[in-house]
């Protein structure tokens, strides 16, 4: 007698064959019940080093996802719902020291094979799938994504007053060769 297939869901980590590192948690959609899937996901201390150098944050010191996977409809597409949260230090825009800063993002996408990525209700022309590839979804691909997207494009240390420089009273600018212009 043939053993059961073992149909738990399965995530695999990035594969040391990749053509560059990522954060990569690789979910077979096969593995899918017909109920979902809750899973979570987090980061290693190497993770979290490698989120940090594709961020461009100082660091991440820490970097959790949950999600709630379903399939959706009977044409091959699932639903993704989830929460990211992360602990990041980020570089101060005016200050250019270093502070913590947390991320959280509501993550939520669609999903569909290649062929079938189309914009057919319920999907919009802004929101359409993203792809099933390999029949497996990133879901470490996808809170990373998500990491980045939330991240403050402009970081502020709290406290960080950005003062600028009165023309008037710099005195390397009064011993300039314009400087009988600001007299005038």
């Amino acid at each position: 007698m043939l053993p059961k297939s073992d149909t738990r869901p399965k995530l695999r980590r990035a594969s040391a064959r990749s053509e560059s590192p990522r954060f990569s948690r690789a979910l077979l959609v096969e593995t899918v019940p017909d109920r979902g899937l809750e899973l979570l996901i987090s980061a290693d201390a190497a993770e979290r080093a490698l989120l940090a150098a594709q961020s461009g944050v100082v660091s991440v010191q820490s970097f959790e996802a949950g999600f709630h996977v379903r399939k959706q409809g009977g044409r091959g597409r699932f639903h993704v719902r989830g929460h990211l949260q992360a602990r990041v230090a980020q570089m101060c825009g005016v200050s250019l020291e270093p502070f913590e800063n947390e991320v959280s993002a509501v993550i939520d996408v669609a999903f569909a094979p290649p062929g079938r990525v189309s914009l057919d209700p319920p999907f919009s022309e802004d929101d359409p799938p993203d792809p099933i590839i390999d029949g497996q979804i990133d879901l470490g691909a996808l809170a990373a994504e998500f990491l980045v997207l939330n991240l403050d494009p402009y970081p502020r240390k709290p406290g960080a007053v950005f003062q600028e420089a009165d023309a008037h009273s710099n005195a390397e600018e009064q011993d300039s060769p314009f400087s009988v212009l600001l007299r005038r």
